[in-house]
């Protein structure tokens, strides 16, 4: 089944050969601003400059086609310049976020088989034994002025490895090909999602992730990229005033994100020239219609994407508009789906099965895991896919009229979770790798403190704490996989065949809150505190909170984060920063921040 998009204004189609990225970065007008970071402006003509020094010093260590290079840099103009420095080089990209816990980093950069890491500071502790360090600024130092000039490579050098969760406990390497990567902007540009010449657009996801991929490839095209800071990317009060001031034409964002940063996005309700991209996870049926009612007037434009990260990003693509329910669209234009069932047989229109993948997009397969490769990359049950293959995606999805698509979850332990991918393999194997557990499962639950969560069921053979478990998990996992709530058990239910029974897994208990002390809890709070403690309660979904308590301990997340800021921009009016939750855990500190920032808000000089 082959879908393409309907043609919106703009909308470029044809089905020339694809450039690759690098040809069309080159064409770039000089004096257009390429990145905008930390309040600087930089040019392509810089950009390109800093590139080929970049290229010059890794190929003099002996980088070249098929050498990986890992960049353990943060979000920022440096990022960019490294990245683009190493495809300029002919090499290969591999993100290490350095907000990762470090026996993770040093996972991913010797099962990649770096070459090379590239860190922001000298002194920077090693990321793994015997792979050299270099900081970008070495490489980027001042040198002889070169003409831009990529070291030529073939459509399947290798692009980039990005990371994803594995179903054996250890993260897989996927690997990407540069035509597939070049393909990516062409098929955006073709459905008319990529319209806008010369856009402004945010990089808002982690580099560890591949929705950053859809990001700076709108680079090559001579787009802009802003970056967006960490700070700014979990406030939705700033997030909404770097659109502003910014002029974004297009954000990416997951539903979890968009959600909260509608309501100041269009207070006026007026249009706006901005493409929200949306994806990482299903979107709910009221944004669903809140998103194109907001089409319908023109304020906005939403595109629904889906695709894995073994495919290049993004394999469907569905303009949010006002239909009943939810759908993640159709194929990009350079890939086909199939809806097969469990014999491999196509199934007929309203009939679900499992989704499968083919085209040029689909990636190389995982990094020295052949037969992984080998189980999700499978011969084209048709015959027509690029190189013969398919990918498997373990996505289960409806066939709608039209060749849309309606996503009805996973086949197998893979969840989304706040807009990432993980294997609950993965996390299940690092609690039960912790001193004292005997076994363990973990779970997504709907309501975990309110919000979508992590369970983790265990059993102890010895002493262990959830304090303990938590400290360990912060320290091997990202922090998105560590659970929001540990559950100890005695023993596991089973089923009749002797496995976990999943299902019959008790629900965690309510947040806890502390016993009253003295007359009762509530009567020792101050007015502000009561009010925190309400919008804590009603967030966390917990029944009493004490000023002593701390939001995290108490189930507390990035998500519930952003939901506690705007519930007390709501309550008070007053711009609460998320980062003021984070450096006040605390009950009675963030009710004497709050204080202050309501003092000054009513203070004449302000």
């Amino acid at each position: 089944m082959t879908a393409v998009l309907p043609e919106r204004p703009g909308t470029r189609t044809g089905a020339a050969a694809v450039p690759d990225l690098l040809e069309r970065l080159a064409l770039a007008p000089a004096d257009r601003t390429a990145v905008v970071a930390d309040g600087r402006a930089r040019s392509f003509g810089e950009l390109r400059a800093e590139a080929m020094r970049i290229a010059g010093r890794l190929a003099a260590r002996g980088v070249g086609p098929e050498s990986v290079v890992a960049l353990c840099l943060p979000r920022g103009a440096e990022l960019v310049a490294a990245l683009v420095g190493t495809l300029t080089a002919g090499a290969a990209y591999l993100p290490v976020d350095p907000k990762l816990p470090a026996e993770r980093r040093r996972y991913l950069v010797e099962d990649a088989g770096a070459d090379l890491v590239v860190t922001a500071a000298e002194g920077t502790a090693p990321l793994a034994d015997g792979v050299p360090h270099v900081t970008v600024a070495a490489l980027a130092a001042p040198g002889p002025e070169l003409p831009y000039v990529p070291v030529a490579v073939h459509g399947d050098t290798l692009a980039y490895v990005i990371y994803t969760s594995g179903s054996t406990g250890r993260p897989k390497g996927v690997e990407i090909g540069r035509a597939a990567a070049s393909a990516l902007l062409s098929e955006l540009e073709g459905a008319g999602i990529a319209v806008t010449e010369g856009g402004r657009v945010g990089w808002n996801a982690s580099p560890s992730f591949d929705a950053s991929v859809q990001q700076w490839v709108r680079l090559c095209r001579g787009d802009t990229l802003v970056m967006i800071d960490d700070e700014t990317r979990a406030d939705p009060a700033l997030l909404a005033r770097l659109v502003d001031e910014q002029a974004l034409t297009d954000l990416d964002i997951t539903p979890a994100h968009a959600d909260p940063l509608l309501d100041l996005l269009t207070p006026d309700g007026g249009p706006r020239p901005l493409t929200l991209l949306i994806g990482g996870e299903a979107v709910s049926p009221a944004l669903w219609r809140r998103l194109a009612r907001l089409g319908e007037r023109g304020v906005l434009r939403t595109v629904n994407l889906y695709g894995p990260t073994e495919c290049t990003v993004d394999a469907t693509a569905g303009w949010v508009d006002g239909t009943d329910m939810p759908h993640i669209g159709s194929a990009l234009p350079g890939l086909r789906t199939r809806v097969l069932d469990e014999e491999l047989n196509p199934v007929a229109e309203g009939g679900s099965g499992e989704l499968y993948l083919a085209g040029p997009r689909v990636g190389r397969g995982y990094r020295g895991r052949p037969a992984l490769t080998a189980e999700r990359f499978v011969a084209d049950a048709a015959g027509e896919a690029h190189g013969g293959r398919m990918y498997r995606t373990g996505d289960l999805v409806r066939l709608l009229p039209g060749g849309r698509l309606a996503y009805l979850g996973r086949a197998d332990g893979q969840v989304k979770l706040r807009g990432h991918r993980l294997e609950l393999p993965e996390v299940e194997a690092a609690v039960a790798a912790v001193p004292g557990v005997a076994e363990a499962a973990v779970v997504l639950r709907d309501d975990v403190h309110g919000a979508p969560g992590l369970v983790a069921y265990y059993r102890a053979a010895g002493p262990v704490t959830e304090a303990g478990l938590r400290e360990r998990l912060t320290a091997v996992l990202p922090a998105y996989m560590v659970p929001a709530a540990f559950v100890a058990l005695e023993r596991f239910p089973v089923t009749v065949n002797g496995k976990v029974d999943r299902a019959a897994l008790p629900a965690p208990a309510p947040a806890p809150a502390p016993a009253p002390a003295g007359d009762s809890a509530a009567a020792e709070l101050t007015a502000s505190q009561t009010l925190i403690a309400g919008v804590w309660a009603a967030v966390l979904g917990a029944p009493q909170v004490g000023p002593d308590d701390n939001f995290f301990k108490l189930g507390g997340h990035s998500l519930l984060a952003i939901k506690l800021v705007s519930r007390v921009r709501a309550e008070l009016g007053v711009s609460l920063p998320v980062k003021a939750v984070y450096a006040n855990p605390r009950l009675r500190d963030l009710a004497a921040h709050l204080d202050t920032l309501v003092a000054a808000a009513a203070s004449p000089n302000s």
